[in-house]
């Protein structure tokens, strides 16, 4: 097992509702540390260079006007207010933080989780009035991501190494 750092952005609907204090301690309670902290509104080529190739590789499956339709949604909603970004570090972090958040569509996401417990949305329901899915938080796929990911939100410099409390009773 290996201590790792991902990427966690609470989205403008986790800011606007009040609730970066509640998601935040998720992480925390689970031992997790928080590296690097920032609250941001995000410019729309930082949202478009964080979702990446997503047209490209949904496009033979989409189509190319319904996989930029799409695009252009999450882009235009990461980038409607305020949102926190964090690095978040420790053992296993990014499958460990995937399960604290639960399932991408909120509506299939167990009680418990981040989304499971705040958000409510379904895909198809989303799908059915023309909105991106609301599901609070985006949380890095794989180590592969995070590290790309991590490079586009933060500096080196704003990543920060500090033991906690919970690192000196159960990794040392």
């Amino acid at each position: 097992m290996n201590i790792t750092t991902t990427l966690v952005l609470l989205k403008p609907d986790t800011v606007e509702r009040g609730l970066i204090g509640k998601v935040i301690s998720r992480f925390e309670d689970r031992g997790l540390r928080i590296a690097g902290l920032k609250l941001l509104i995000a410019s729309p080529e930082l949202a478009k260079s964080h979702y990446g190739d997503f047209v490209e590789r949904y496009t033979p499956k989409l189509g190319a006007e319904k996989s930029q339709s799409i695009m252009d949604e999450m882009v235009g909603f990461l980038t409607s207010g305020p949102i926190i970004a964090m690095a978040v570090e420790g053992v296993e972090a990014c499958p460990t933080v995937r399960k604290i958040v639960g399932s991408t569509y909120p509506n299939e996401a167990p009680a418990g989780t981040i989304r499971g417990d705040f958000a409510h949305m379904a895909q198809d329901y989303a799908n059915k009035i023309g909105i991106t899915v609301k599901n609070l938080v985006h949380a890095s796929g794989s180590p592969e991501e995070a590290e790309i990911e991590l490079g586009l939100w933060f500096a080196p410099e704003e990543i920060y190494n500090y033991k906690t409390v919970h690192q000196k009773h159960t990794l040392e």
